[in-house]
């Protein structure tokens, strides 16, 4: 209809989205199962609202997989939870890829086994012509560390104090072409950040839901872009 403004017309409003998926080892614990197979089934939810974003128009979905505290986990879930990334570079990002999506990985990489480090960057080389949604992979990743190591590339190039600004400050960040996002998902009903885009999510929306990330799929997608367009962003004017 000529005109239109409701919800189905501004879920394309949304075009750069993020999502925290947490929730994975709580799915399992109720199901009674080992909570590396709620990381597994992380991986098809991952699978499936990437195709959900792609379906409904968005060019950007950045995801936090591993972050730089899930180290201290136990050394037994970290050992699975990089076998299973292996899988899930092997597995469901191949098909993504031939739907057109373009992997990207920001994060550290000194710390990644290096085969896995290897596969990584051929994802990201198997894909750089792919256009259809950038699909950005937080892993090993922390909004504080990136903070630091983007001071730390200013200060190598020899920036004067008087030549920083935040144009000059985005440029030495891992991805400085990342879109900030829109809006920002997180499951399993916590209400925080977690150290997650700390510098792009300054003036993104925030929709807390309390499905847990296993069990997230499209009309979960769909109901938080409608929360969103339901939304005035003022960028701090009124």
């Amino acid at each position: 209809m000529a005109g239109q403004t409701g919800p189905e017309q501004a879920l394309g409003e949304a075009k750069s989205l993020a999502i925290i998926m947490d929730g994975n080892g709580r799915w399992a614990a109720r199901r009674g199962l080992p909570v590396a197979e709620g990381h597994r089934e992380g991986t098809r939810a991952l699978r499936r609202t990437v195709e959900a974003a792609i379906d409904l128009g968005v060019q950007s979905l950045t995801v936090y997989a591993f972050s730089t505290e899930n180290w201290t986990r136990p050394a037994e879930e970290v050992r699975a939870l990089m076998e299973i990334f292996g899988e899930t570079i092997d597995r469901e990002l191949p098909d993504l890829a031939r739907q057109g999506v373009r992997t990207r990985f920001i994060g550290r990489h000194d710390r990644t086994p290096p085969e896995l480090d290897e596969r990584m960057r051929a994802m990201e080389r198997q894909t750089e012509a792919n256009d259809r949604l950038a699909l950005w992979i937080a892993f090993d990743y922390g909004g504080r560390a990136e903070l630091v190591a983007a001071a730390r590339r200013l200060i190598e190039a020899g920036a004067r104090p008087e030549e920083v600004d935040e144009a000059l400050f985005a440029s030495h960040l891992y991805a400085p072409e990342l879109p900030d996002p829109d809006l920002l998902i997180r499951t399993s009903g916590e209400l925080r950040i977690s150290n997650f885009l700390l510098w792009q999510l300054a003036y993104s929306e925030l929709v807390f839901v309390d499905t847990l990330w296993p069990d997230f799929g499209a009309d979960d997608l769909r109901d938080a872009l409608e929360a969103y367009a339901s939304r005035r962003r003022r960028f701090g004017g009124r």
